[in-house]
């Protein structure tokens, strides 16, 4: 299927590595040229450089989207070869902190980090999209900020915000051409995730083979119902998909990406 993305320049932040990188990887390939960010130039660079020797058009803006100076930088960067269609907000962090050890600066640091980082982003590139009268903005929040955890309070809330400032933009943009939706992953198969599992595995009772452990993994930590976790190219799929004319009439909506861990009927 052809997504018609040739001609859109995309930005997607923090992709030097793990699902950004695996969403920078497929834009490219259905014909966008993507602007791949990290903090770190080597490893921004690394990843460009496997998009264009695949063919594609790739560039690299570098800056810690957690200042406005960084994220002026990484705007800058992103605008320097054209306009900017397509903004996959991305980047952030956690840990697995407990209320007892997510202390109040903790809080602010993850909220700034996760939720201003991509208003940063979108007060600078969105405007023009809507002059343009194309674009499309994507959000990546989680389960996590619908049926939250007891453990890590402070990334759950975070998540909750993604959603939430992604309809609201929605709402802004309505009748300008310009989208605003939510990617919602499950627990994914990155290598910080794989880490975590191995480290806890012994804990758990977890053992076997890695199939066995991400399976029993799978079952009783984050339970769903595929038995599995996700593969960063699954949510990079439904991103691409919202980024394309297909997903033109599709805004203010969440694409849950996660095994069926967070249940509706509707």
């Amino acid at each position: 299927m052809d997504l018609m993305l040739t001609g859109r320049r995309a930005l997607v932040t923090g992709s030097s590595a793990g699902l950004g990188e695996a969403i920078a990887r497929l834009l490219a390939a259905e014909g966008a040229t993507v602007v791949v960010h990290g903090r770190s130039a080597d490893r921004a660079e690394a990843v460009a450089d496997a998009i264009r020797a695949g063919g594609a058009t790739a560039t690299v803006a570098v800056g810690d989207l957690a200042t406005d100076e960084g994220a002026e930088a990484v705007a800058d960067a992103a605008l320097a070869d054209g306009p900017v269609d397509i903004l996959v907000n991305n980047a952030g962090a956690y840990d697995q902190l407990s209320w007892a050890d997510a202390v109040p600066d903790v809080w602010a640091s993850t909220y700034n980090v996760n939720v201003i980082s991509a208003v940063r982003m979108i007060r600078r590139l969105v405007p023009g999209m809507r002059e343009r009268g194309w674009g499309r903005v994507v959000q990546i929040g989680g389960g996590l900020g619908l049926q939250p955890m007891a453990v890590q309070p402070h990334y759950n809330a975070t998540l909750a915000a993604r959603h939430n400032l992604a309809v609201a933009l929605a709402r802004e943009l309505t009748d300008t051409g310009v989208t605003s939706n939510i990617v919602s992953p499950g627990a994914i198969l990155v290598e910080s995730v794989r880490a975590l599992v191995t480290e806890i595995a012994p804990a758990h009772g977890w053992s076997g083979s890695w199939e066995q452990i991400e399976h029993a993994a799978a079952s009783e930590w984050v339970p769903n119902d595929v038995g599995r976790f996700g593969r960063p190219d699954e949510i990079a799929g439904a991103v691409a998909y919202l980024c394309s004319e297909y997903a033109a009439y599709i805004s203010g909506a969440t694409i849950r990406v996660d095994g069926g861990t967070i249940r509706s009927a509707f």
